[in-house]
């Protein structure tokens, strides 16, 4: 009996750890199953294979968490930029905006000294709360109250009905623009505040002195002349309008300008005979009263606050010259048009004028949009000057005529002569751009142009005046009159010579090398070929002589190597750096190069120009003497 209960007994404790052994095992089992599940839904690697953390999957799944990290924070980071700049550029509420202009203003006012006490700084951005967008995206025209106080006893209706186009006749043919479509414009419209909206928050002085806006023309159309007048008047602060001298050039309606005196603040001065531009400008200014010189084209429309910033210049330094940005006004459909913040003035050895980008040195310097814009040169037609300043320098050269050339003459002076010349981004003009000049010239366009651009290359381009003869072949043998006493104010005022200009007011302008010559850089069969600034590659040498491709002709002018205006140029100074082209500058020192042997060597990294992979573009590497990918045989073109 006991030992039949013992066995029982025995079964039994043997049947209960089974039993539990197996519930165990099953439990585990189920754990690791839902484990595996949430490892699947997690994108985890399973625990068994999270053993040893070196291990391909767990780096794998770091990998995984790391980069679903990254880009979580950058769209965060992006949502919020987004949500920064928008607040930035969120107009003011309406309430703000309907309020009346009087109060508007002295509220601006009020917030901009309102800075912890402290006095506002003229010139100075300060972007408030409340002041950090421009209130009005388009100028406003004046309210029937104010047409009586701008035009005092002016007819407009009848002076500019004198003169509509007749029906059939070319709305081109006279003026070179649409004239019926300025007609149809009237004398003043609403135009696109076109500054940057910083600009609003910038203070000037409350004591700028007043200027005397010169306006000359000839035969110009009178809806284009009125809004011109008009456009000063109603943007601008009448403190600072002294007077608006009008010098007719011997128009052939006197009318045009006589009419015009009825204006308050206008005054018309009528020229007895054709002096052009330049002459009657000159005249303007000896007439003028005020201390500050404005020279206006007759076809133009200033904008919002367009004078302030011009003044403040000027008055802060009586030797600055400065220029506003000259928007584009449709010649064909009047339409306004805002021009690029980042160009300047700009010249070839033919003394054409040209608009060009901002040097890549001088726009990463410029930390703030509204900071004035150094330029070599002016376009001329629009700009700010101190009277004494511009009696100091000699006025213009009034043995120049018509128009044309003046603006490089006064250019060269200013800098050479102890000022500058700046564009100034808050300060925006409109002006309609013509393909041809409407009015005659005495002698002929080309003629006159080549005359006024000699006398300047003669009087301040040194020994640089040759490569203006030789960019303008026609100019040589052509008279252009006494240059004695323009050369005698250079010597009386001790100008600096234009080699310093080129090399501190122009180095981006090419000095032409006559010993220069084209080559080809050959590696086999293969030769250095350039398609703008990032399509620097090997390519199969094409054609011969003077059927080489553009593409591959080079001319090596120590240090540089040049293509055109593009310059062999390192992106860096480290081995491996990509070469590209960039704009030439010879103060760059990323684009000096010098033969080494077989090589070119660049001379700050001592690195070696080396085409490592054919298939992509050259790079720079540690000069290895005989390596085939370093060596470049030089190819003259005859």
């Amino acid at each position: 009996m006991s030992d039949c209960c013992c066995f029982c007994c025995c079964c039994c404790c043997c049947c209960h750890s089974h039993h539990h052994r197996w519930r165990r095992s099953r439990s585990r089992s189920r754990r690791r199953r839902r484990r595996r599940r949430w490892s699947r839904k997690l994108h985890l690697v399973p625990e068994t294979q999270l053993i040893h953390p070196d291990s391909a999957p767990y780096g794998l799944t770091m990998r995984r968490i790391r980069a679903n990290a990254i880009a979580i924070l950058t769209v965060a980071w992006i949502l919020g930029t987004f949500y920064y700049l928008w607040q930035d550029n969120k107009p003011q509420s309406s309430t703000s905006a309907s309020s009346s202009s009087s109060s508007s203003s002295s509220s601006a006012s009020q917030s901009r000294g309102r800075n912890h006490g402290q006095k506002a700084v003229p010139g100075k951005l300060e972007v408030h709360r409340d002041d950090r967008t421009i209130a009005l995206m388009v100028t406003q025209p004046p309210r029937p109250e104010q047409q009586g106080q701008l035009l005092g006893s002016f007819d407009e209706k009848s002076y500019l009905s004198a003169k509509q186009l007749k029906p059939g006749d070319d709305p081109y043919r006279e003026h070179a623009f649409n004239l019926q479509e300025s007609d149809r414009l009237g004398s003043e419209r609403a135009i696109r505040d076109t500054r940057h909206y910083r600009c609003a928050a910038l203070t000037y002085d409350s004591d700028l002195p007043a200027t005397s806006i010169i306006i000359t023309f000839h035969n110009e159309a009178r809806s284009t002349l009125l809004r011109t007048i008009k456009s000063v008047l109603m943007r601008s602060p009448p403190s600072l309008i002294q007077e608006i001298l009008l010098i007719d050039d011997f128009s052939s309606d006197p009318d045009d300008c006589q009419l015009l005196s009825q204006i308050p603040k206008v005054r018309c001065l009528r020229n007895n005979r054709r002096e052009g531009l330049i002459r009657s400008r000159v005249r303007g200014a000896n007439t003028a009263s005020a201390a500050i010189l404005t020279f206006l084209d007759s076809h133009c429309e200033v904008n919002t606050d367009w004078l302030q910033p011009m003044i403040q210049r000027v008055k802060d330094d009586h030797t600055r010259v400065v220029s506003p940005i000259i928007d584009v006004i449709s010649l064909d459909n009047f339409a306004y048009l805002a021009a690029s913040a980042d160009l300047r003035g700009g010249f070839d050895w033919s003394l054409h004028f040209k608009w060009e980008q901002i040097p890549i040195e001088q726009k990463m310097a410029r930390s703030d949009p509204t900071q004035p814009i150094r330029t070599p040169v002016i376009a001329g037609g629009i700009f700010v000057m101190d009277k004494s300043w511009f009696n100091h320098l000699g006025q213009y050269d009034t043995h120049m005529d018509i128009w044309g050339g003046e603006n490089f003459e006064l250019s060269f002076r200013v800098w050479m002569c102890g000022g500058s010349l700046e564009i100034l981004p808050c300060s925006r003009v409109g002006h309609v751009f013509r393909k041809r000049h409407p009015y005659d010239f005495p002698d002929g366009n080309a003629l006159t142009y080549i005359k006024n651009t000699r006398r300047a290359a003669e009087v301040w381009m040194d020994e640089y005046k040759q490569y203006y003869y030789a960019a303008r072949p026609s100019a040589q043998g052509k008279a252009f009159g006494s240059i004695a006493d323009r050369l005698n104010l250079r010597r009386k005022l001790n100008c600096k010579s234009f080699r310093w200009y080129m090399e501190n007011v122009y180095p981006e302008l090419r000095v032409p090398e006559q010993e220069a010559v084209s080559s080809v850089l050959k590696q086999g069969s293969l030769c250095l070929e350039a398609h703008g600034i990032d399509g620097l590659i090997l390519a199969e040498c094409r054609g011969a002589g003077v059927t080489r491709p553009q593409s591959q002709r080079w001319e090596l002018i120590e240090p540089q190597i040049r293509q055109q205006e593009l310059c062999l140029s390192i992106s860096a100074f480290s081995s491996g750096s990509k070469v590209r082209m960039e704009a030439c500058n010879v103060k760059e020192p990323r684009q000096r190069w010098k033969p080494r042997g077989s090589s070119l060597q660049h001379m700050v990294s001592g690195l070696c120009l080396d085409s490592l992979s054919q298939a992509g573009p050259p790079v720079i590497s540690q000069c290895r003497p005989h390596v085939a990918s370093q060596s470049w045989e030089p190819q003259l073109i005859a």
